[in-house]
């Protein structure tokens, strides 16, 4: 991706969000300039990944295969030092931009639509072998309903509405052609991208970019050390 579509993404989301009625915490609007000057007491941020997150599976299409993502908060079970055993995301989902096909080892999460449009979601169980199951059927629990539905099912979330993930259960998402955008909520157990996602087929968590300009806002891969 190149940087000034990123920039361009997060500008925009931005103002969707805040016209959401959302607001995001105050790390969300440093500068890279403000990054450089940012010491150990910011350390939480840079070892959990909070933050900006616009990625596109490594596909080369962002409209077609992404996600824009934010980490609000998140606890590491790899480091004793972050004792929080939970994480959160905002996330934006785009009309027929899908979320590849994936699920969690550790982790289990809610999914919620938050508002917008209506929010897409199949469903698959995993394999012994991890492959997708295409037969048996899947049970998830949708705001404290129990829902046992057939291998494949795509369910319709409107606002409001939520599903709970556990782990192995395969899943990919999008938000509704003709009904727009969808904000979307994640509160799960704490996110590890380098080693909880397990894709269907093989593929990049984070893009490649191409730096044609400055950036607006760092990535949460993108910090530097304290200073």
């Amino acid at each position: 991706m190149k940087r000034s579509e990123i920039n361009a993404l997060i500008a925009a989301n931005e103002a969707f969000i805040a016209g959401m009625g959302f607001a995001l915490p105050p790390f969300c609007r440093w500068s890279a300039a403000e990054w450089a000057e940012k010491g150990a007491e910011c350390d939480e941020i840079r070892d959990n990944m909070l933050g900006w997150d616009v990625t596109d599976f490594g596909s080369g299409d962002y409209e077609k295969v992404g996600l824009f993502l934010i980490t609000l908060r998140n606890g590491n079970q790899k480091d004793s030092r972050y004792t929080k055993p939970y994480a959160e995301k905002l996330m934006i989902s785009k009309e027929g931009q899908v979320c590849p096909m994936h699920f969690h080892w550790y982790k289990q999460e809610d999914i919620i639509n938050r508002g917008g449009g209506v929010l897409c979601m199949q469903l698959f169980n995993a394999a012994a072998d991890e492959s997708i199951d295409t037969e048996s059927p899947v049970t998830v629990v949708c705001d404290g309903v129990r829902r046992t539905v057939p291998a494949g099912t795509v369910l319709e979330l409107g606002a409001g509405e939520s599903c709970t993930l556990t782990q192995r259960i395969y899943h990919s998402f999008w938000a509704k052609p003709g009904c727009g955008r969808c904000l979307l909520g994640e509160v799960s157990q704490c996110n590890d991208d380098s080693a909880d996602n397990r894709f269907a087929v093989p593929c990049g968590r984070f893009a490649a970019i191409e730096e044609d300009e400055a950036p607006y806002r760092l990535l949460c891969n993108e910090y530097p050390a304290a200073k």
